[in-house]
Parts: structure tokens; C-alpha cells; sequence
């Protein structure tokens, strides 16, 4: 029987999955226009996650009335056929911060920022991906949770690493992020000297 040769990998598949966080970089339905008649970038989520934007508002309303368990519910529902669904993510992570399950702040966090993270070109962005557009808040704001839970669970490298990350999206610090990478700089830096 002759041997089948195999088929050479693909240059995108040749490249690096990984990106400086660790994260996997995957393929997803979101990705990245340029936002027509300015100098910027916004996100542009799934079909399937604009679909269910407004059930969001109905989440939030159950959680205003304490209904917590129902809001967990609805939004894990609201993953299921739609894992990409970034605010659903930052939702879910907010509620475990708040819960004081930092790992699980971090899992949903981390998703989120990885879903927004692969829609963005290898090369990067020629152009900011600025928070006062709505379709780029939910990443930004899960890139911020993230980082604090990285610092909270003494990743410090990676919590910088995602501040920085964030300023490059959107240099204008709408979240006010710097203070910390400068904090966290300065926790990092070796103490050098005599006492």
C-alpha cells in the first residue's frame, strides 16, 4: 500500500498558538473592523452574542433584586451555544470576585480576555481598540478584572503583562489601570540596599 504523504501544515497553524500570557490563541467567532470614520478598532462579537444582549439587561435586573442564583443560571445559560459571548464572561467573573472565588474570577476574566485577545491580529493593531466604544467594553473591562486577580493570586509578571496589554489598546487609560502597573512595578522591582 502506498504511503500517503502528509499535507504541510498551514503558516498559520505553523505559528506560535501561544500568546505572552500563555494563553492560547484560538480561533473565534469574534474579530476586529476598523470603526468606520475614525482612527480606532472595535470588536465585533458573534451573532449569537448580540442575539442575547439583551437578555443581559434582564440579568442585571435579577441581580439589583438579589436573585443571584437565577443571574448565575441565566448566564451560564446564555454560554451554552454561545462560548464566546465576552460580557456574559465578564458577568459570570464579577460575580465570583464578588463571591471571593478569585480562581473562578480569573477563569472567566481569562476567557473573556483570550476571546478579545485572538480576534486581534498577530501583528497587532495600527490603531487604538478604545473603551468608549460599546462593542469594546466588555473585553476591556474583563482585561482589568483579570489583571486584579492576577495580582490577588500573586501573578504578578501577569498581571502587569495584562495592564500593559490593556494601555495598548487603549493608551487614554479610561480604567485607570496605570496606577497600578506603576504600583505593581514597584512591588515587583528587587529591594536593594542595608537596613
Amino acid at each position: 500500500m502506498p504511503s500517503r504523504k502528509r499535507k504541510p501544515a498551514s503558516p498559520r497553524r505553523a505559528e506560535s498558538n501561544n500568546d505572552d500570557l500563555g494563553f492560547r490563541r484560538r480561533r473565534t467567532a469574534l474579530r476586529v473592523r476598523r470603526k468606520a470614520g475614525e482612527r480606532g478598532w472595535e470588536l465585533v462579537h458573534p451573532r449569537c452574542a448580540l442575539e442575547r444582549s439583551e437578555d443581559l439587561e434582564v440579568v442585571q435586573q435579577m441581580l439589583d433584586a438579589g436573585e443571584i442564583d437565577v443571574a448565575l443560571d441565566e448566564l451560564r445559560w446564555l454560554l451554552n451555544g454561545c462560548s464566546d459571548f465576552v460580557a456574559a464572561h465578564r458577568m459570570l467573573g464579577e460575580l465570583a470576585a464578588a463571591d471571593g472565588d478569585l480562581k473562578l474570577a480569573r477563569g472567566h476574566f481569562g476567557y473573556a480576555y483570550e476571546i478579545g485577545l485572538s480576534a486581534v491580529p498577530t501583528g497587532g493593531l495600527d490603531a487604538p481598540l478604545p473603551y468608549r466604544l460599546p462593542a469594546n467594553r466588555a473585553f476591556l473591562e474583563a482585561a482589568k478584572g483579570l489583571a486584579w486577580c492576577l495580582h490577588e493570586l500573586g501573578k504578578l509578571k501577569l498581571a502587569v503583562r495584562v495592564v500593559e496589554q490593556l494601555l495598548k489598546c487603549d493608551p487614554t487609560d479610561p480604567l485607570t489601570v496605570r496606577p497600578w502597573q506603576d504600583a505593581w512595578l514597584s512591588e515587583a522591582a528587587p529591594i536593594t540596599g542595608v537596613e
